[in-house]
């Protein structure tokens, strides 16, 4: 179980996830090929070489020299494509593609992390075109994820501005605890590959997720506690009729809550007067 609510009085702290293997079961960039295909962005071809990475992925995991290949090949595939309509085919297959695919055991950290106080970042190799979106819907705060060049047509020149990867990651949760007052000592950390060892051993509370067998060494070696996520579920049947918006909508939702229940108030109290009279 996760600590009570922490003092507002002491630094801020986080939770900081990686995406792919950790909170949902599947790679977030390779998931939307299908999409991609379907609009035009890729060919045949580029369906079924994604689809043997996912394999791949979902198999073993990738190691370092996997992921520099599929970084290349990625980054040479989304060379000239449209970044406004990568949004909108994200935007539009988000929900059929990623909800079903979200591990419960994630959902319920992110949701007791903020319960404890605490912002949750999502920390990602994926572009941030597609891990925005997946922030969003999971309710996170904050989103660490690859940018790439985009030229002045609004098309991806195939050139990458910021590779969230390894050590980057370490040093962006390190970037965003000083402009944030996070106190990392007391902050969190979730991953599955063993290439996120330099974010895990950033914070005072690392936990592997789904390991893969280097992490899973390392892991014992150091102690750090070993999760198994392994139920994904769409958010909406976690509570019936009802899916996690981000946080800034559950605020606006409290606030009109609060506005009806005041023009309720209102309005039954002048009805009782007028009655009265």
């Amino acid at each position: 179980m996760l600590k009570d609510v922490e003092n507002h009085l002491s630094p801020r702290t986080a939770a900081f996830f990686d995406l792919d293997k950790t909170v949902i079961a599947k790679s977030s960039t390779l998931t939307f090929s299908k999409s991609f295909y379907q609009g035009g962005l890729i060919n045949r071809r580029a369906v079924l070489r994604t689809a043997y990475a996912q394999f791949v992925f979902l198999a073993g995991g990738a190691d370092h020299e996997q992921m520099e290949r599929m970084r290349a090949y990625l980054s040479a595939l989304c060379r000239g494509w449209n970044v406004q309509q990568v949004k909108e085919i994200v935007a539009e297959t988000l929900h059929d593609l990623i909800d079903p695919i979200i591990y419960d055991e994630a959902a319920s950290l992110i949701e007791e992390h903020h319960t404890a106080g605490r912002d949750v970042v999502i920390v990602s190799t994926s572009g941030t075109e597609v891990v925005e979106p997946i922030g969003e819907l999971l309710g996170a705060d904050r989103v660490v994820a690859t940018r790439m060049v985009v030229g002045e047509d609004g098309c991806f020149t195939g050139e990458v501005e910021y590779y969230a990867y390894g050590p980057t990651k370490a040093e962006a949760i390190r970037e965003l605890a000083a402009s944030e007052g996070y106190d990392l000592s007391r902050c969190y950390a979730y991953s599955d590959s063993a290439t996120d060892v330099p974010m895990l051993e950033s914070v005072g509370h690392p936990h592997a997720v789904n390991p893969d067998r280097a992490l899973r060494r390392e892991a014992l070696a150091r102690g750090w506690p070993i999760l198994d996520f392994h139920r994904p579920v769409r958010l909406k049947q976690r509570l019936p009729g009802f899916s996690v918006p981000p946080r800034p909508a559950l605020v606006a939702m409290a606030a009109i809550g609060a506005a009806a229940a005041t023009a309720g108030l209102v309005w039954y109290t002048n009805r009782r007067r007028a009655t009265v009279a």
